[in-house]
């Protein structure tokens, strides 16, 4: 199973080709506002591939934080949630082609995304960056490119690349999966990680003995928002009001903390100019 950070590479590597492969599709197919609220349901599009994003319960039913989230949109918009289960390669051409009005599913704001779909005001970020312990004495991500340190990575994900350009003089450690990497720097087998932590709180929580730091500057941090059809400018607007209403009310927090387990490392601030 891929990492967040591969994940989010890999749908950057196709971004060209789905580009140009959905322009083709037919954007008049969306539902307006007026539509959405005539027909009484707001189908939104939901991965349940990225955990506690979206996931499969024991019943079968999608659940989650962008369920949660969704349920309230609609909910506010007067309607009923319809949740329609997408993939990464179908996620965008269900919007485009009217099979959903809204997709989430860590739906990062890119210039190139932006070309096919439009993105509401950011519903959450997801910060790139190190995971380590309140024992380390680092502060910044750069100031582990030291021979004493050892990263602990799960294979295959894009932060091995990325210790590998960036910081030379580390070693790492590969394991299969992220719960086996999270209990093995719980158990000082290694001195920090790379990765999307926001994905991370679920295994943090299993070591509560364990005293967590996350180091302050960021690698990165990704802004991630609502998509929607591009000529669905009405329902775009409104969902910008109630996103906005969702992060004033600090409902969104509530929601994010409940389900990963710690708050938004890099929360979305609630500007009237959002």
């Amino acid at each position: 199973m891929f990492g967040p950070a591969t994940f989010r590479n890999a749908l950057a590597a196709g971004l060209a080709a789905l580009a140009v492969a959905t322009t083709a599709l037919a954007p008049a197919a969306a539902r307006t506002l007026d539509e959405v609220i005539a027909s009484g349901t707001l189908r939104v599009g939901v991965n349940p591939t990225l955990p506690p994003l979206g996931k499969f319960d024991e019943s079968n039913t999608i659940v989650g934080f962008d369920v949660d989230f969704a349920t309230e949109i609609a909910k506010t918009l007067g309607v009923k949630l319809e949740v329609v289960p997408v993939g990464s390669p179908d996620r965008i051409p269900f919007v485009t082609s009217g099979k959903i009005d809204v997709v989430m599913g860590a739906m990062t704001r890119t210039p190139e995304r932006a070309k096919v779909i439009e993105f509401t005001v950011p519903v959450h970020t997801e910060v790139l960056g190190v995971l380590t312990t309140e024992d380390q004495p680092y502060q910044d991500w750069k100031s582990l490119n030291v021979p004493g340190v050892t990263f602990v990575e799960v294979r295959g994900s894009t932060p091995v690349k990325f210790i590998a350009d960036n910081l030379p003089q580390a070693k790492v450690t590969l394991l299969d999966n992220y719960p086996d990497a999270v209990r093995a720097l719980s158990q000082k087998r290694g001195t920090a990680m790379i990765d999307v932590i926001d994905f991370m709180g679920e295994h943090m929580r299993n070591y509560p003995n364990t005293k967590w730091k996350i180091l302050p500057t960021p690698i990165d941090t990704y802004y991630c928002s609502m998509g929607v059809a591009r000529n669905a400018t009405g329902l775009k607007d409104w969902l910008n009001v109630a996103i906005f209403d969702m992060h004033r009310r600090g409902r969104t927090a509530e929601l994010w903390k409940k389900w990963f387990g710690m708050d938004m490392i890099a929360p979305v601030q609630a500007s009237p100019y959002f």
